[in-house]
């Protein structure tokens, strides 16, 4: 997870995939932070073979101002991932997001703990 500030990823998973012709690719799904108070939910594949690997705006799944919406739209998205990368045979044990994950980073920022 990277370091959190008042904007930026503040949680992640990594999943591993198959394509449609069986090839390798990483799936990633996180949940950041936008100024304004907003919360959005990204999911990318093989981002890091991008020319620039900075999101695209169809990235996004989720953008809000309500954390457990965008928790229930991470949580959502990577259970579909997950459902398929088991029915691909690959080992898809990635951990749900949780609330805390979160609330850890925004207390240090407001806080300083």
């Amino acid at each position: 997870m990277k370091a959190a500030n008042s904007t930026g990823v503040y949680v992640e998973r990594v999943l591993d995939g198959r394509d449609d012709a069986g090839s390798a690719e990483r799936i990633v799904i996180w949940i950041e932070r936008r100024p304004g108070a907003v919360w959005a939910v990204g999911r990318s594949v093989n981002q890091h073979l991008r020319a620039a690997p900075e999101p695209h705006e169809e990235d996004y799944v989720f953008v809000g101002y309500e954390l457990d919406d965008a928790l229930e739209a991470a949580n959502v998205t990577l259970e579909d991932d997950v459902v398929v990368s088991e029915s691909d045979g690959l080992d898809g044990k990635v951990k749900p997001f949780r609330r805390e994950e979160l609330l850890e980073p925004l207390e240090r920022l407001f806080f300083g703990r």
